[in-house]
């Protein structure tokens, strides 16, 4: 071996190379983004599990005049969430949308289920439980009412009060209840609560003052939760505490307000502030008139971390003798549907209540995406096909741009010959060789990166529709045909198991379905309807990414999938018919074989 000779040839060392970054892509992308989200359910399940302790005192909001929001429930034993139901009285919620009961004890709004969505996509399975009484694991629930003013010694019902029932027996969407409570000292409260929309409960609080004097109240309300809430962990939607305060959005994820016993608090004219999961919402939606004070806060029950939003007016209301006064507020509850929250807050006045969704910094193309996918489910009635007709509408509005990267990779394939001579010329000199292959590049007035370039166009157009399969519940267990039941989860099958010929269910890293190995395919067949690149390093990368792909969109939704593999499959077929008709031999095949270092010609 001479001094000057290589041990191992260029072409080994790309390949080699391009195998450790492909596999360190994979393990980044299941290091960073699948671990997190598993570690996450099991933190979750953990809490679930774990016993409560006693209370302790919260850090409640507080008014400009020193009124506080209340922050301990009435209860924060460790109890089942039927025990805490059965222990208590309770006024029956009961409509097409909704089913649970109000508690008279404190008149809180603390158990809802949502009885259009359940659970998976068996049809036997539970309906998604949105609210839970205090004490019970992973509590969550909703109360108004009124707080003194500093020094006032007046009776107020608190979360521990007892109310009575006055009128009507079942809150429907057409009845209303009303719930009283007199607090002995001449101070009689009503609480009328209806449902002026499937998701929107109207509360309209009265006091009637029999006394002998003035009295000072504040209007406040709060979600709290109990418990961490499970969060999906994924970064392009946000779940945790969020609201409008004087048109200014603000997000608090729950591991930022913990620390410490975090607490943010903004002053506003209405507004609103909520806690949101993936789809579903509770949301605080005060007199959009009213001046407040809006807190998000973490504290303590006992062992039991705490979450809660809530609004507090910055003005006391007086209720002088032999008079009365009203106030009337919003919460919603249920979930979180795209034209519910437009018509919502168009029809309350609710400052930029749509984005109670994420529709994320590219709003601008996720939102007409959302509106494209959804005008097309109307006409062809499955999610899954309105996306393939999506697909083929991108691929029209962007046909000039791959008109013109195809006809580039068009005359780089007659330049062929041409890039083959230079590398006889030269086939000792790496260097000399790239020189005058750009050389001809600049001359000829094409791109060696225009294969690439339709792979670059659909990067935003992926991430819009990811976003709306990914946050919009519009897709949540929607089906597609075949083994496809729901087109925001990933593909169920497995080449592992041979896709579930095997009774054994592989790790989440090996679940590479029937559609992520077909887009894998597509897009491996996309790229050699080129011409390989000279350069090895690259030419190694090439063969790799669509493996990458496969990986990287295995644990993605199948909606999201099936747009990739199908617009590969539209490519495949658009660039075929251009290179053809400016005169490109079209070498398949050819282009396969010098791909793949084991099937290449020997010189």
């Amino acid at each position: 071996m001479t001094p000057n000779q290589n041990p191992m040839k260029p072409d080994s060392k790309n390949f080699i190379l391009a195998i450790v970054l492909s596999m360190a892509i994979i393990f980044v992308w299941q290091y960073f983004f699948v671990t997190p989200q598993l570690k996450q359910q099991a933190a979750q399940q953990q809490t679930t599990e774990q016993t409560t302790g006693g209370q302790t005192t919260a850090q409640p909001g507080q008014s400009s005049a020193g009124a506080q929001v209340p922050g301990n429930p009435a209860t924060a034993g460790a109890v089942t969430r039927e025990q805490a139901i059965a222990n208590s009285q309770r006024v029956t919620i009961e409509t097409p949308f909704l089913e649970g009961s109000i508690n008279l004890t404190g008149a809180a709004l603390d158990d809802l289920k949502l009885k259009q969505y359940r659970e998976t996509t068996d049809k036997t399975s539970p309906i998604i439980t949105l609210l839970t009484p205090s004490g019970a694991p992973n509590a969550y629930f909703a109360e108004q009412g009124f707080v003194a003013t500093p020094g006032s010694t007046v009776k107020l019902p608190d979360s521990k009060s007892v109310w009575t029932l006055a009128s009507g027996s079942t809150l429907t969407a057409t009845t209303p209840v009303t719930l009283t409570f007199d607090n002995g000292e001449g101070l009689v409260f009503s609480r009328e609560i209806s449902l002026s929309d499937d998701y929107v409960f109207t509360i309209k609080q009265s006091v009637e003052n029999k006394s002998q004097a003035p009295v000072s109240l504040v209007p406040y309300a709060r979600v709290q939760r109990q418990d961490t809430p499970h969060v999906q962990g994924f970064y392009v939607f946000f779940e945790g505490m969020l609201g409008v305060q004087d048109g200014t959005l603000t997000e608090a994820k729950y591991k930022d307000v913990a620390k410490d016993d975090g607490k943010i608090t903004k002053d506003s004219k209405g507004g609103w502030i909520a806690f949101t999961d993936k789809y579903w919402a509770t949301a605080l939606i005060p007199d959009q008139t009213r001046n407040l004070t809006a807190t998000y806060q973490h504290f303590k029950i006992g062992e039991r971390d705490a979450f809660q939003v809530d609004w507090l007016s910055k003005d006391a209301v007086t209720v002088a003798p032999g008079s009365s006064t009203s106030t009337t507020d919003h919460i919603y509850a249920g979930a979180k549907i795209v034209n519910s929250m437009y018509a919502i807050g168009e029809k309350y006045g609710i400052d930029k209540f749509d984005l109670m969704i994420d529709w994320g910094w590219f709003y601008f193309l996720t939102k007409p995406m959302y509106k494209l996918v959804h005008f097309a489910y109307g006409f062809l009635g499955n999610f899954g096909l309105a996306i393939l007709f999506v697909t083929v509408l991108v691929k029209l509005v962007l046909f000039p741009l791959a008109n013109k990267s195809y006809a580039s990779m068009s005359k780089m394939k007659k330049l062929q010959p041409e890039m083959e001579r230079i590398k006889a010329a030269f086939p000792d000199d790496r260097m000399k060789q790239q020189q005058e292959i750009m050389e001809m590049y600049k001359k000829e007035k094409v791109s060696p990166l225009s294969g690439c370039l339709p792979i670059f166009i659909q990067i935003p157009i992926f991430f819009s529709l990811y976003k709306v399969i990914l946050t919009t519940i519009d897709l949540r267990h929607a089906p597609f045909f075949g083994w496809i039941h729901d087109l925001s989860a990933p593909d169920p099958t497995s080449l592992f198991n041979l896709f579930g010929l095997i009774p054994w269910t592989p790790p989440h890293m090996l679940m590479l379905g029937i559609w992520p190995i077909l887009m894998g395919i597509t897009m491996w067949v996309q790229m050699r309807l080129n011409p390989a690149p000279t350069d090895p390093v690259q030419a190694s990368m090439f063969n790799w990414m669509p493996l990458i792909f496969t990986f990287m969109l295995g644990t993605m939704p199948a909606g999201l999938v099936i747009y990739w593999t199908w617009s590969n499959l539209l490519s495949i077929i658009q660039q075929s018919y251009i290179m053809k008709r400016n005169g490109a031999d079209i070498s398949l095949f050819g282009n396969i074989r010098e791909s793949l270092p084991f099937l290449k010609k020997k010189a």
